[in-house]
């Protein structure tokens, strides 16, 4: 696959900024990584009278709705490793789902590790859910997560499954983290190419958000829980990044249940890149997404 100059750009600006280095300490240093959080956006897109604040649980909700009555809601669940998060590039992707769609649109910045454990976090996204519930009905709610926020909602399907709970419309995962051990003997081989993320402080973050949990429970591993009942799941995978072995075998259980699936590789792309500022590849694959929520 021949890729673009902003592809090799986008590579060099990230070896630049040195992120697979943070990524390579155990313990992680978590403070540091939270540098590039941004809780409250100031551009004057976010400062306009369409945007609104509010709380529930312990996490923060920044709701963006259109100036009509929108028809559908979207729960934006950021990555971030389960320490830190949302970052620029969550609220630029926030911004241009926007523009281009006439939903509503709640950024989740969910309570995060070391401070709050995984049973705290799911139970925060659990209220969350509930509360879009209130004002939607699930046909009309479609979660969108990267990452770790792709990890729990995966995991919160898999408890509305069991819970008879409502399931939504569909679910858009980037480069959903599967399994919190990373165990799987494939990683090693894909570590040496992944331009983002290294094993040693993505394991580090994970036991800090595990806490007394296996990093095998499927509480924060969702591999390891059943992937009965599923909504349509859509899945943006990347070559070069060590969660896409987890993600393979993740696919393999979907297809097994006969989930509606679509799952899109970007060949030797590194982890979340639909959502990398700049790259070509990375704008027409957030415009495919884009298309995946304008479907009715």
């Amino acid at each position: 696959m021949k890729h673009s100059l902003t592809y090799y750009i986008t590579l060099f600006v990230l070896r630049l900024k040195g992120i697979k280095k943070q990524f390579s300490q155990d313990p992680i240093d978590y403070q540091k990584v939270r540098k590039e959080d941004v809780h409250t956006p100031k551009s004057s897109f976010f400062r306009s009278e369409r945007v609104r604040r509010f709380q529930i649980a312990d996490s923060n909700i920044t709701e963006v709705k259109a100036n009509n009555e929108a028809k559908k809601l979207i729960l934006f669940m950021h990555g971030g490793a389960f320490i830190s998060g949302p970052a620029k590039h969550h609220w630029d992707t926030l911004k241009t789902i926007y523009e281009k769609t006439s939903s509503t649109i709640w950024m989740c910045d969910y309570p995060k590790a070391p401070e709050h454990q995984i049973d705290a976090i799911t139970q925060n996204i659990d209220r969350i859910y509930q509360q879009a519930l209130e004002q939607f009905p699930s046909d009309k709610i479609i979660l969108l997560g990267d990452s770790v926020g792709g990890n729990l909602i995966l995991t919160l399907i898999q408890r509305l499954v069991k819970s008879n709970g409502e399931i939504p419309k569909k679910i858009i995962l980037v480069s959903p983290i599967l399994d919190a051990s990373f165990e799987n003997s494939a990683i090693d081989e894909l570590e040496v190419n992944d331009p983002i993320l290294s094993k040693k402080g993505v394991l580090s973050a994970k036991k800090m958000a595990a806490g007394n949990r296996s990093l095998k429970d499927p509480i924060i591993s969702p591999l390891y829980g059943s992937f009965e009942g599923f909504p349509e799941t859509i899945m943006y995978l990347a070559g070069n990044d060590i969660s896409y072995p987890d993600q393979r075998l993740g696919e393999e259980k979907l297809r097994q249940m006969e989930t509606k699936l679509t799952v899109k590789v970007g060949e030797g792309m590194p982890h979340i890149w639909p959502f990398l500022p700049v790259m070509k590849e990375a704008k027409e694959s957030l415009l495919e997404i884009i298309d995946e929520i304008l479907e009715e």
